[in-house]
């Protein structure tokens, strides 16, 4: 039990993809101007995180993992990791995609580019393969993956709220747009760091 729990906490607090990693940075900065768009792309991140764990974890463990045997010679295809990993994040994101599109349209705009984006967002891929490295079973991985998606809506769900403050605050002209938000996202980054001791 105490393993699990270190897995939820390190995977929220204390390794946080975006504020301790740096991982995903891309659409933290991008919609992160908004709470709304912030909390739809959270959604989207905690699903995709969760699904690409588990399925990954299952191809790799199953799979990638120990060799194969054809034909009496055997075959190490744990080369084919981060292609097939890359291949389910994607078809998880066209999924995410296509339901936002017929759910919620005003969501689906507002997300623009950087849904698609969660393809080549890094901290997808990034648990994906630390489940890997980490040897995580089936059911680790897949609690790392959701827990990791909930760190990363976390940080981004805090770091607009703190933008759209910015937005009313008197913020000196040479500041103002993506300098603040930096300036903001070190600050939250240091922040965390204050976590580091919990695991």
């Amino acid at each position: 039990m105490q393993e699990y729990l270190e897995i939820t906490i390190g995977a929220v607090l204390v390794y946080n993809f975006v504020l301790a990693r740096f991982l995903g940075i891309c659409p933290f900065l991008g919609v992160s101007k908004k709470l709304d768009t912030a909390l739809g792309m959270s959604g989207a991140v905690v699903f995709v995180m969760t699904m690409a764990s588990l399925i990954t974890s299952i191809i790799y463990n199953y799979f990638l993992k120990a060799p194969i045997e054809i034909g009496g010679k055997t075959y190490n295809i744990g080369f084919l990791q981060i292609i097939l990993f890359i291949v389910v994040i994607a078809s998880l994101v066209q999924l995410v995609e296509i339901l936002l599109q017929k759910l919620s349209p005003p969501l689906y705009k507002a997300l623009g580019i950087y849904l698609p984006l969660i393809t080549t967002n890094c901290a997808v891929m990034g648990v994906a393969t630390l489940n890997a490295t980490q040897n995580y079973s089936i059911l680790k991985a897949t609690i790392f993956g959701f827990f990791s998606g909930l760190g990363f809506s976390l940080a981004l769900v805090m770091f607009s709220s703190l933008r759209e403050r910015l937005e009313l605050a008197d913020v000196p002209k040479p500041f103002q747009g993506m300098a603040i938000a930096l300036i903001t996202a070190g600050i939250l980054a240091m922040a965390f760091i204050g976590f580091s001791g919990m695991c």
